[in-house]
């Protein structure tokens, strides 16, 4: 048994104590889905081809994993940091991007890196498009990479039907991460801004879902701009509603901070570079046991095994909240859907403008009377503002106002900074204007019978 003390400590150390260190990065990571425009399934011969080609064609990028059956799935160039890699399948190519002080640097070598590959996979009849769900994902072969950590993962969604007596459901998509896409920001923080940081950014997560839903599940859940939340929440990572989602609650200190980290679910731990899977279980819990029982993967099955807690396991506790504390010293935005390839930009541009402006919007928002101070949580009005509708209790004029002043102070953050970031912003600008956002513009357009084959070429364009 290890004690509470010893696991709030080494919480510290791992989770706060990175964010004394002065820095000012930002990280951004992009999935993109694949598509095979034969209507079949993606084909992952092609897939290590044009990996193989990437390669050759950017020679700086080194192999920096390989699956278990010798294929290349992921290359990192160590001059910059860049990572080019397959998410969870090889349905999903990601493009995480290494830090850099402003976005015009890393913008740059995106499209560099998107136009190949896209131009590579389009010699196939494939293609890449910017949308949060993989709009053929009835056609591909939903099996995870098969590595130590794609296998894990996997292992754990399809585990819900162990789950009993629990007061949640389960959705029945449990290969989710090989069709759903997301767009990542990283950003450094401090100490003495985290709880403001969490605090402020949390109450804006239903502006988010209102200018970004990108995330159609077509022709099951068609009212939906966002099925992203739901992937989530209703799957074994959301089996601790703490371990997803938004924070529904303002922490007054870092103590309160540190206590909600050890209300989180863990689920996994490596043992001699594999990964074990067991039930998930409250950190405390697991770390008040003798001997945990687990599952490893051995020869293609996978077998019993008895693990014993040890304090390092902490570096496998993994939330996936939509603001995620890292071991980094950053802040990982994650709630937004893929964005139409064009748009790449604006989300990390959203977050940096904002982020040495939260005096500012918190103001905003304690003003406010549109959405909030009406009785509902930020959570609640995420779920309410990711429908293609808006509710009839909301004045729409005066959400599109409330929206405007929080992409106008985002603007104002970005041109302090004197680099001509705010440009990335202009899409933000036409959503508004036009009261939608590329979820519900994919609905509008499937109502106005427009092919799914030219929404995606169109949310594929770069430029």
């Amino acid at each position: 048994m290890i004690s509470h003390d010893l696991v709030r400590n080494k919480l510290y150390e791992e989770f706060i104590k990175p964010t004394n260190q002065v820095k000012d990065f930002i990280g951004i990571e992009i999935e993109i889905p694949i598509i095979n425009l034969n209507k079949q399934a993606v084909d992952f011969n092609v897939v290590h081809k044009i990996t193989s080609e990437f390669q050759k064609q950017y020679g700086d990028f080194k192999a920096d994993g390989i699956d278990y059956d010798g294929n290349v799935f992921a290359l990192k160039n160590p001059k910059t940091d860049d990572i080019v890699c397959y998410d969870c399948s090889y349905n999903n190519i990601e493009f995480a991007m290494g830090k850099e002080k402003e976005l015009f640097s890393i913008n740059e070598r995106f499209c560099d890196y998107y136009s190949f590959v896209k131009e590579s996979f389009e010699e196939y009849n494939h293609t890449l498009t910017g949308m949060g769900i993989n709009p053929y994902r009835k056609y591909n072969i939903n099996k995870p990479i098969p590595s130590e950590r794609y296998l894990m993962l996997y292992h754990h969604l399809k585990s819900f039907k162990n789950y009993n007596n629990i007061p949640m459901y389960f959705h029945k998509y449990p290969e989710y991460g090989m069709f759903s896409s997301a767009s990542q920001v990283q950003l450094d923080v401090q100490k003495d801004t985290l709880i403001k940081t969490i605090n402020v950014f949390s109450k804006i997560e239903p502006i988010k879902a209102l200018l970004f839903s990108n995330s159609v599940l077509i022709e099951e859940h068609n009212h939906l701009t966002c099925f992203r939340d739901a992937l989530w929440e209703y799957s074994t990572h959301g089996v601790n509603p703490h371990n997803i989602g938004a924070y529904d609650v303002d922490f007054e200190d870092i103590n309160d901070l540190q206590s909600y980290l050890e209300s989180l679910n863990i689920y996994c731990v490596m043992r001699d570079g594999a990964y074990i899977n067991f039930p998930s279980m409250n950190l405390l819990d697991y770390f008040a046991r003798e001997y945990v029982r687990g599952e490893i993967y051995c020869n293609g099955e996978y077998r019993k095994i008895d693990i014993k807690p040890c304090i390092n396991d902490i570096k496998y506790l993994r939330p996936f909240k939509f603001i995620n504390l890292t071991f980094r010293g950053t802040v990982e935005f994650r709630s937004i859907c893929t964005q139409p390839i064009k748009d790449s930009m604006c989300v990390a541009a959203f977050h940096l403008g904002l982020k040495d402006n939260l005096d500012e919007l918190s103001y905003i928002i304690d003003n406010d009377d549109v959405i909030y101070h009406n009785g509902y949580t930020a959570s609640e009005l995420r779920k309410l503002l990711i429908h293609d509708e808006v509710p009839s209790f909301i004045d729409k004029n005066g959400l599109c106002r409330l929206s405007g002043d929080i992409v106008d102070l985002a603007a104002e953050g970005l041109k302090e900074r004197g680099i001509g970031e705010e440009i990335f912003l202009n899409p933000l600008y036409e959503r508004i204007k036009k009261h939608t956002n590329p979820g519900k513009d994919i609905l509008q357009s499937i109502q106005n019978e427009i092919s799914i084959e030219k929404i995606i070429n169109e949310y594929g364009k770069i430029y």
